[in-house]
């Protein structure tokens, strides 16, 4: 079997653990309409279109979603919503700690983010599998 059949699947729940996920993601395409956030279930959805750079080639692309839970609230600048099919590019994802909550910060290109509220930090990224 072949190594690139094995897909990755990083849970960050410390500082460590967001970095990983922040370098793998970096670099990653993001339409518009992929960005979720499902406010009754706490769950923020990024589909994303990375480089795997983990198997040491820089030409193969693999979607990945990052999920974020127990998100309480969601603050966007610079991204216009209505623009559907706008592409990102991911630049990195960054947190801090204000008091009991972690505002968890994911920074695209254009000088546009969005922030996370939360009062535990997980965040995972998974590869999806190409059917």
């Amino acid at each position: 079997m072949k190594s690139n059949k094995y897909l990755s699947k990083i849970l960050a729940n410390d500082k460590e653990g967001l970095q990983m996920v922040s370098a793998l993601s970096s670099g990653a395409k993001v339409r518009v309409s992929n960005i979720k956030y499902l406010a009754s279930n706490k769950v923020f959805l990024l589909s994303i279109e990375r480089t795997r750079a983990e198997n040491g080639k820089d030409d193969e692309t693999i979607n990945s979603i990052i999920r974020c839970d127990f998100i309480s609230k969601v603050r966007s600048k610079n991204i216009d919503q209505s623009k559907k099919e706008m592409i990102l590019e991911l630049l990195a994802i960054d947190y801090l700690k204000n008091n009991d909550d972690y505002e968890i910060n994911l920074i695209f290109n254009n000088n546009a983010y969005i922030v996370l509220s939360s009062d535990t930090l997980e965040c995972r990224l998974e590869d999806q599998s190409k059917i």
